[in-house]
């Protein structure tokens, strides 16, 4: 991989505007665990961070420590119902197109579990973009986006400080730090300017199609 470009995707808040499918699915989840939804509030801070931690963070709501049995009942009705219910942001088809036509080598790597994850890219069609997904392991592993940009490096043998993370929260920026990888942080998604600079984007981007520019801004084009 040596030479080629190499972009690694977040999914939530990045390619897929997921939040009305994962906000029914807290909701959800909530309901099934005897808690009223709508003391919960907004929950657009619950997309993207690992599911277990947006749970814990929910249930702390109500004084509710029973984390694992609603990550099990969050996943149930998430891969039945939730996972379809999102869309391509505007503009990301194009934002693909264009950084294929560079030879840019796309990753996804998402905090989402892998299954799920490719399963919302092959329902928004976005396989031909792609190279791979990468996400959280069935069963626990890789929960960490840390831990999951480094199984990337290793896995495609990919060299130390050249890919590009591409993402919409703090833990796309932090987890791309710790990998010694350059972070472009976008607006369109669920994080916002503020976090993405207070984590320490190297770059951000406003719209998609100012991420092309900023990957050939890094040298990578």
């Amino acid at each position: 991989m040596v030479g080629v470009p190499t972009v690694l995707l977040d999914l939530d808040g990045t390619l897929s505007d997921s939040r009305p499918g994962i906000a029914a699915s807290f909701r959800f989840t909530l309901g099934e665990m005897g808690h009223d939804p709508e003391v919960a509030g907004d929950l657009t801070w619950a997309v993207g961070p690992p599911i277990a931690v947006s749970i814990q963070r929910l249930l702390s709501l109500y004084g509710d420590k029973r984390v694992e049995r609603a990550v099990e009942i969050y996943r149930a009705r998430y891969s039945a119902v939730g996972l379809y219910d999102c869309s391509v942001f505007p503009g990301v088809l194009e934002m693909l197109a264009g950084l294929r036509a560079t030879g840019t080598t796309m990753f996804v790597a998402t905090s989402k579990r892998r299954d799920f994850a490719d399963r919302v890219i092959d329902h928004l069609k976005l396989r031909g973009f792609v190279q791979s997904v990468y996400g959280a392991l069935p069963g626990g592993g890789l929960d960490e986006k840390h831990d999951l940009l480094a199984h990337i490096l290793a896995a495609e043998n990919l060299p130390a400080g050249g890919p590009v993370m591409v993402g919409d929260r703090l833990h796309d920026i932090h987890a791309a730090k710790a990998n010694g990888l350059r972070s472009i942080g976008v607006l369109w998604g669920y994080g916002g300017a503020e976090e993405l600079s207070a984590a320490g984007a190297d770059a951000v981007a406003g719209t998609p199609d100012g991420v092309a520019r900023l990957v050939a801004g890094f040298g990578l084009l």
